[in-house]
């Protein structure tokens, strides 16, 4: 198993966010997080790629345990790229600059040495000819294939994207989520947290519905979004389905 959770407990005071979580994704899997805001399933992403600590329970990255305190999280990180909701990308630096960052300071490479590498990504995501424009010069969508050619440049062996396409006008929601089925078909291993209900339907392994820091039901994306059994998924699906 790729990543495998037990019983993580995450909370921000007397507020149980996660609340005893337990999962499994295999390599390769796309595992879709669904659910109302507030549910957990932010949390839970920044919980795994351990930019909040867990008050309890484990996480395994291939059998390693990487949530006993002191750990040191930039290995990890390396390890476990994550995408969020904002860009975060440097405005004074070109889309290049901007994927090329990382990967120069931890990696140690050269811009040269990378190039290649980088020029592919952005070739494979359609940003071949936005390479040397700036944040601003982007739409959105464009901004966030970049964000996601930049944590791809680290190349990680997990991929988390928390809601990427929340922030998009809907005309531009496609491109990005054409990515995500282009890094499924390479075999990345894969947990997003989306509102995007037909693109989880379509394209996941595994669905997961949260809800008061708890998975309440997962399944098959046929199981969970054509024969739910718990009410509380069938009311969410209801309302998320008009």
């Amino acid at each position: 198993m790729k990543l495998s959770l037990r019983g993580v407990v995450k909370e921000f005071g007397s507020n149980r966010v996660c609340d005893g979580i337990s999962l499994d994704v295999a390599e390769g899997q796309m595992v879709c997080l669904i659910g109302a805001s507030g549910g957990g399933k932010s949390t839970l992403l920044r919980c795994i790629n351990l930019l909040e600590p867990i008050e309890d329970g484990e996480i395994f990255l291939d059998g390693e345990d990487i949530s006993v305190p002191g750990l040191d999280p930039a290995p990890v990180r390396r390890r476990i790229g994550m995408v969020f909701q904002s860009y975060n990308l440097f405005p004074h630096m070109t889309a290049e600059e901007n994927a090329m960052l990382a990967p120069r300071r931890v990696r140690g490479m050269s811009s040269e040495a990378l190039r290649p590498e980088i020029t592919a990504l952005f070739e494979r995501f359609g940003l071949a000819d936005r390479m040397g424009h700036y944040p601003d010069q982007l739409s959105g969508g464009q901004q966030q294939r970049v964000a996601i050619v930049r944590a791809l440049a680290m190349r990680p062996e997990v991929m988390l994207f928390d809601e990427i396409t929340s922030a998009l006008d809907p005309q531009l929601v496609g491109e990005v989520l054409d990515v995500l089925r282009l890094l499924k078909d390479d075999g990345m291993t894969m947990v997003l947290a989306t509102h995007e209900m037909n693109f989880a339907r379509e394209a996941a392994d595994k669905v997961c519905f949260l809800a008061n820091g708890k998975i309440i039901e997962e399944g098959s994306p046929s199981q969970i979004f054509g024969a739910p059994e718990q009410p509380e998924t069938k009311a969410f699906l209801a309302r998320a389905l008009k």
